[in-house]
């Protein structure tokens, strides 16, 4: 079967490959990831009221587990895409697949029965992993892998990873953070047919924009590889081995990895801790005005940070971010409940988080270019599986470490009433006390009503350490991972003889008549 070829025909990266392939190409996924990523364990918590199943165990452990089998696809689908080989590359033909694939399971994500608890729970559990486990692990290894394949030009690829970094930001930083809880959750508040409304919707829209992608990007380093003869095929313990003696690699996954659990502990606290800790729920306010602090540093980082990376080195200005992302989680935490310098130290800590979100892929890209050199071998699908095995393995493994602190300190789901009486007559039935004071709600156009309660002191303290404090501690270990990892020192030298060897290979190549 013949695949659709790229528009894309120019040997150096162009406009329209920046522009379509990179910037818009990747937004329909990644806007539905960046919703799942802040709002799926709301809708499983708030909405489904799945937090007491079993004892609080479902929630806790159903993420872990889901992402042992997203572990095992993401080192499955490394292999295949390094075995892959066609005319349009290694990794872009998956992107067309996942084109389909990425819908359809997003709307099963969503379409829960009601049914019995043992019924929500196994839709969910199979859901769950039809969409992560397979069609966003084979969307994500392909996308990921688009830069590093992209081209050896480290300006065009840091460029690149520029872009990419910006449709992420727009995403999560803009529409995530900004239009949703000021406008969206307002208005679907706990409804069920309403989310299921809203996210097919945006499982739809990554259809098209994903075969932009596909249409708009170019594999150059893996046709130039190709035409040396291709790398030859190792074993997957072979594989591992040579990943897992780089020291530039592990330092690089050790870094990812302990960012990674700081930030996915950060976004499920976002929600819970500006609806119970610094604001009401849903009161399109807080979680606003701390958003537009995070946008801020975001949109402004779009013109400063490269300037800044080829001035001080990308690692130097990661390593500043990190201390920066220290210093304003610190203040955060020491005043959790106080929105004037609350949202000072929230500037501070998004002003460091600048390096990590715009040049890390380049980073990585980096070290790659390194271990080739290394081992003059060229294996980034077994790279990009084993990092994103750890983007992966850490939202399962931090939501459920987070439901189950949740659980176990107590957490209240708000619920939905017709009218102030019936919520009245649930409140007492059960001995709660409203966050709001009924009369204060206000109702949604169909006139249902969220109420959302009081929560216990030890929810309060979960909250808080998830939000602002866990990464205190985080941004330290990965500041003292990055003062290692000076990859950049010799990387010039380091690409001309990698060249060098290909144009050599080439050579005998084509004067080998066999």
């Amino acid at each position: 079967m013949r695949l659709p070829a790229s528009l894309v025909r120019t040997e150096n990266v162009g406009a329209r490959e920046k522009w379509l392939g990179y910037l818009l190409g990747p937004a329909g996924a990644l806007l539905l990831n960046a919703v799942l990523a802040t709002y799926l364990n709301v809708y499983y918590t708030d909405v489904l009221n799945l937090t007491p199943l079993w004892g609080g165990v479902f929630l806790t452990v159903f993420p872990i587990v889901s992402k042992i089998i997203d572990a095992v696809t993401n080192i499955i689908m490394g292999q295949v895409i390094d075995r892959t080989k066609t005319r349009e590359g290694k990794a872009r033909p998956w992107l067309l697949l996942s084109a389909i694939l990425v819908p359809v399971t997003g709307v099963l994500l969503f379409t829960v029965p009601e049914s019995s608890d043992k019924v929500k729970a196994i839709w969910v559990m199979i859901s769950y992993n039809l969409f992560y486990s397979f069609a966003y692990t084979i969307f994500n290894m392909s996308h990921g892998l688009m830069v590093p394949l992209s081209t050896r030009n480290s300006s065009s690829r840091s460029t690149l990873s520029v872009f990419n970094q910006i449709t992420t930001i727009m995403m999560s930083g803009i529409l995530v953070a900004l239009l949703f809880p000021m406008v969206v959750m307002p208005a679907i508040g706990a409804d069920k047919t309403k989310w299921i409304t809203l996210m097919s919707t945006l499982s739809i829209i990554a259809l098209p924009l994903t075969l932009l992608e596909y249409f708009f990007t170019k594999e150059r380093i893996t046709e130039e590889v190709e035409k040396t003869g291709g790398t030859k095929k190792l074993p997957f313990g072979e594989q591992m081995r040579i990943l897992f003696t780089d020291r530039y690699m592990l330092l690089i996954y050790g870094y990812f990895l302990v960012t990674t659990i700081g930030t996915v502990i950060k976004n499920l606290g976002l929600v819970y801790y500006c609806n119970y800790v610094l604001g009401t729920y849903n009161d399109g306010v807080t979680q606003t005005l701390v958003s537009v602090i995070g946008g801020i540093p975001m949109g402004i980082g779009i013109f400063a940070v490269w300037p800044l990376a080829k001035l001080l080195g990308k690692r130097n200005v990661t390593m500043i971010g990190c201390a920066l992302i220290a210093l304003g989680s610190t203040i955060c935490w020491l005043f959790p409940r106080n929105m004037a310098v609350f949202l000072i130290g929230q500037f501070i800590k998004n002003t460091g988080g600048l390096p990590g979100s715009y040049v890390f892929m380049a980073l990585f890209a980096d070290c790659l270019d390194h271990m080739e050199w290394k081992s003059d071998l060229r294996i980034d699908g077994a790279a990009m599986s084993i990092y994103n095995i750890i983007a992966v393995a850490m939202v399962g493994v931090m939501t459920g470490v987070f439901n189950g602190m949740l659980a176990k300190a107590g957490y209240l789901a708000p619920f939905t009433a017709l009218s102030a009486e019936e919520a009245a007559a649930k409140l007492a039935e059960n001995g709660w006390a409203a966050q709001v004071a009924l009369e204060n709600l206000k109702p949604a156009a169909d006139g249902v009503l969220t109420v959302a309660l009081a929560q216990p002191s030890g929810v309060s303290w979960v909250i808080t350490f998830a939000f602002v404090g866990l990464e205190v501690f985080t941004s330290i270990t990965a500041f003292i991972l990055l003062f290692f990892l000076n990859v950049e020192k010799k990387l010039p030298e380091e690409q001309a003889e990698i060249k060098a060897r290909h144009e050599a290979s080439a050579g005998a190549a084509s004067a080998d008549p066999v």
